[in-house]
């Protein structure tokens, strides 16, 4: 009997103890679940820290044959085009990033420097832009197959080698497919360009993968394309308008609402020579969300040598933009530095230079007289021009 018992009591002892250690492992594994909720909870809650950048944009460059005469050294028997840029390349250089339009081609050469109506430019032009700060590069415009395939294919390789990103023309269809995005600040913007036409030279038939024009089919196809690399926005760099008339007609419009409501957030327009009005609005997509976005019709000449006083004016714009900490782009202030292509006739040489025009109005008033006083008051007149086209900064 005293034997039964004894194996009754160190049964339970054993029960008991089993118990206590089951216990005490669902205690601590609860704990962890605990522990583990506990971070995935923080990880879920914490906000996105907002990311301020800035964008500036620049007009159309061109280079006539008065400005590759006048940037060449018979010394070095080199082009260097660095002095035209001496009075503004504190602003293109200063951005995140900064945008151009390249009216001319690299072709070579041995092709022979040339301007209107072909134009073909020495290589040390696109050093120059780099030099200044220039990271993105649009190449569709009526001028890219002013030398052909070959001609684009040279251009591509030229900007390769400086290292300025490009699009709008490429050298195959996979290249056409890959849709350039730059990450400024950790923030993915993607890049789009279109031209309207060519001046009549036909897009090679075996080559339709060379040039984008505007086309809405492609268009929208390019803009999924990007969409489906989640990138936070997308920049779109149309070559269009009429020349030499200040405002955007009505297909400019009608397809920057198309852009806009198809997911473009900017547009930055180029082709007309002159300057075309900005705008931002808030638009309302299909979903109901609402986005800012931004136009400017136009940003005239960057540098060219044109005739008429209204080709010389132009303006650097700036854009300071927010990607807020629910990932939405915020377009908060544009702002834009006008400037002049001036030509110094008299001098022998460098007599190309881009002018800011506010700080030479106000160093001629401080005495300094070098540009002299017609040029002085010309200055003045064309400021008011580009003020009455462009308006105010937009906050």
């Amino acid at each position: 009997m005293l034997k039964k018992f004894l194996l009754f009591i160190l049964l339970f002892l054993i029960f008991v103890l089993c118990l206590l250690v089951l216990i005490k492992s669902d205690f601590f594994n609860s704990t962890n679940v605990i522990q583990d909720s506990s971070v995935e909870s923080e990880t879920v809650e914490e906000k996105i820290e907002p990311i301020n950048f800035t964008m500036t944009a620049i007009g159309d460059t061109l280079c006539h044959n008065t400005q590759y005469w006048d940037a060449y050294n018979s010394s070095t028997k080199q082009y260097d085009f660095s002095y035209v840029y001496d009075d503004i390349k504190d602003y293109t250089s200063s951005a995140d990033i900064t945008i151009g339009s390249l009216e001319t081609t690299f072709a070579g050469e041995d092709r022979g420097y040339s301007n209107y109506p072909v134009f073909n430019s020495p290589d040390s032009l696109a050093t120059g832009l780099k030099d200044i700060g220039v990271d993105v590069i649009s190449l569709a415009g009526n001028h890219a197959l002013d030398y052909g395939y070959s001609g684009i294919c040279r251009t591509i390789d030229v900007l390769d080698n400086v290292g300025i990103s490009h699009l709008g023309t490429y050298k195959s269809a996979e290249d056409q497919d890959k849709i350039l995005i730059k990450d400024v600040k950790g923030v993915k913007i993607a890049f789009i360009n279109y031209t309207y036409g060519t001046n009549g030279i036909p897009v090679p038939s075996d080559k339709p993968y060379c040039l984008n024009l505007i086309d809405k089919d492609l268009i929208s196809k390019q803009i999924k394309q990007a969409k489906e690399q989640n990138v936070d926005m997308i920049v779109a760099c149309m070559h269009w308008g009429t020349e030499y008339k200040t405002s955007a007609n009505d297909e400019q419009k009608e397809l920057a609402d198309f852009l806009f409501k198809s997911g473009v957030d900017i547009i930055l327009g180029n082709h007309p020579h002159v300057l075309e009005s900005m705008e931002k609005k808030t638009i309302t997509l299909d979903d109901g969300s609402t986005k800012d976005v931004f136009v400017v019709y136009a940003l005239g000449n960057f540098t060219a040598d044109q005739r008429a006083e209204i080709t010389r004016d132009s303006a650097i714009l700036n854009l300071d933009i927010t990607k807020d900490s629910d990932g939405k782009i915020l377009i908060n202030k544009v702002s834009y530095v006008p400037i002049y292509m001036y030509k110094n006739s008299a001098a022998k040489v460098h007599k190309f230079k881009i002018l800011d025009i506010e700080k030479s109005i106000v160093n001629f008033d401080s005495g300094d007289t070098s540009i002299g006083s017609s040029v002085y008051s010309n200055l003045k007149v064309q400021l008011q021009k580009i003020r009455d086209i462009l308006g105010d900064e937009i906050n």
